[in-house]
């Protein structure tokens, strides 16, 4: 088959176009309730492929379709190397073409329908963890973070991560398409208990869940500074906010990502009038800082500031791909000279550790910070919360995607760790969303996009000893995932192999030797 041939296939645009459909149930359009069927339509054209290495390609498409959609936003960072990305993501989604057709082609049989049922969920969240992984850039645009704005639903994501959302959500749709395509009534059964199942799932275990260990409550001011022409104004205005801060009972003010572009060890008077500012306030604050350090590396790093200075910080470890640094630079340093891809890679920090706020009362308040893109990894609010934390804040700055649907999408990953965790999440952004949600993921508190100022938010701190399934087990699901996509795999290679190993029929032959007559 030639490429000409490839490309003039209708069923692949159809694909391509299916994978972007899931996205509309992000944040931005906002159809949270789509995600329950949104992958029938691609799933019916992988189903309906004419062999197995067309079902995979279609699945390759569909998955370019759905990053190339979902993360349309980046288009200002790296130009054309979306599409690239795309293409290279997209094969991820292949396998799953091929589960689709291998076991739902033709009239689905009970077997092969319950086959479908737990392989097809496997084999799409195996393809969210690797694209999970830092080195691919990370978790954005997760299936299951679809349900942030569901408590009942995220019931799940405390016992097994977003990963175990993504898997009921692929098993509802996997389940609609043998009701769409089955004619029996045992597989028709089997596929409405399943999406039954799956639906009931989160509340169920959202209901059984005692309510969250709690040790005190703590008063957190998000700081937005807004739109600003430059970095000293941007400076400005997070002081003049705080400032007003002053003569109300805030015990920690957070402003967000990027918010001085000073380093405090070295900047002595800057230092000292947020010393000043922190006293004025009764508060310590929580800083960004995003300057050249005097290695002469530029780092971003949440600094705790109280009365006296400086007294902790964290750096950001996991780095925005092509944002904040590029990978293979040598290989793909050209996308700098086409879009506003990082000129230098930053320098990434080394370990997740909490640092030790103080409240107005005395009392240790440990809470994990985290920088921006990092509320995209499960993985690291799980470290913090293992580590103690009874708060997780995280600082953010999303100004260059700010009319997008990125800065609502980012914004929302707050309630999916706060579910996993069990802590209280809040998100301070320089420009919009700054939010802020309880330890079921419920939010209490937003600034959006068209906002500057600020807002202060009670909230109900954890125990620091409390600990969800999610962070005692960590990533059970997406392991369990690939131990289903193995044994699947093992399963369905087994007979292909028996019938190459089996000798065929002996020849037939006559008494003199020569070949039977054809009647």
């Amino acid at each position: 088959m030639n490429l000409r041939t490839a490309l003039t296939r209708p069923a692949r645009y159809g694909a391509l176009a299916s994978g972007a459909l899931p996205v509309l149930t992000f944040p931005g359009a906002g159809l949270a309730w789509l995600a329950w069927g949104a992958l029938v339509p691609g799933l019916a054209l992988m189903r309906a492929a004419g062999g197995a290495r067309e079902a995979a390609v279609r699945g390759w498409w569909f998955g370019a379709g759905f990053i190339l959609t979902g993360m349309y936003w980046l288009i200002p960072s790296i130009g054309p190397g979306l599409p690239v990305l795309a293409v290279l993501f997209g094969v991820l989604q292949a396998p799953f073409g091929l589960a689709a057709w291998w076991l739902l082609r033709g009239e689905p049989t009970p077997r092969r329908s319950a086959a479908a049922l737990a392989v097809l969920p496997a084999v799409w969240v195996c393809a969210e963890y690797a694209r999970s992984w830092g080195a691919l850039g990370g978790p954005w645009a997760v299936l299951g973070a679809t349900q942030w704005e569901h408590p009942a639903v995220l019931g799940l994501a405390s016992v097994g991560g977003v990963w175990l959302v993504s898997w009921a959500l692929v098993a509802v749709n996997t389940a609609l398409l043998v009701l769409v395509c089955a004619r029996g009534v045992r597989v028709r059964a089997l596929a409405g208990a399943t999406a039954l199942a799956a639906l009931l799932a989160g509340p169920a275990a959202f209901a059984a869940q005692a309510a969250p260990a709690v040790s005190g409550s703590a008063s957190v001011a998000l700081v937005q500074a807004g739109s600003t022409p430059d970095e000293r104004a941007r400076l400005e205005a997070n002081v003049r906010i705080t400032r007003s801060l002053a003569g109300r009972p805030v015990d920690l003010v957070v402003w967000g990502e990027s918010s001085t572009t000073e380093d405090l060890d070295r900047q002595r008077a800057t230092v000292d009038r947020l010393a000043a500012l922190s006293r004025s306030t009764g508060a310590q604050l929580l800083v960004g800082e995003d300057a050249r350090k005097a290695d002469g590396r530029i780092s971003k790093d949440a600094v705790l500031v109280d009365g006296s200075g400086v007294l902790a910080r964290y750096r950001k470890i996991r780095l925005v791909p092509f944002g904040e640094y590029i990978p293979l630079r040598p290989l793909l340093g050209w996308i700098a000279g086409v879009s506003a891809a990082a000129g230098e890679n930053r320098a990434p920090g080394s370990s997740v550790h909490l640092l030790p706020v103080v409240g107005r009362d005395g009392r240790a308040l440990p809470v994990g910070a985290l920088v921006c893109f990092e509320s995209a990894f499960p993985d690291m609010s799980r470290t913090a919360a293992r580590q103690g934390a009874e708060l997780i804040v995280y600082q953010s700055a999303t100004s260059t995607f700010q009319s997008t649907w990125a800065p609502a999408q980012h914004a929302s990953l707050g309630a999916l760790r706060a579910a996993e965790t069990g802590r209280p999440v809040v998100q301070a952004a320089l420009t919009g969303e700054s939010v802020a949600y309880d330890a079921q993921g419920r939010r209490l508190a937003r600034l959006g996009t068209d906002e500057s100022g600020s807002v202060t938010v009670q909230l109900a701190l954890a125990d620091p000893a409390a600990r969800t399934w999610y962070v005692r087990l960590g990533d059970w699901v997406p392991l369990t995932a690939l131990a289903v996509v193995l044994a699947a795999a093992a399963g369905a290679a087994g007979p292909v192999l028996r019938d190459r190993r089996r000798p065929g029929p002996p020849p037939s032959a006559t008494p003199t030797g020569l070949p039977p007559a054809r009647v």
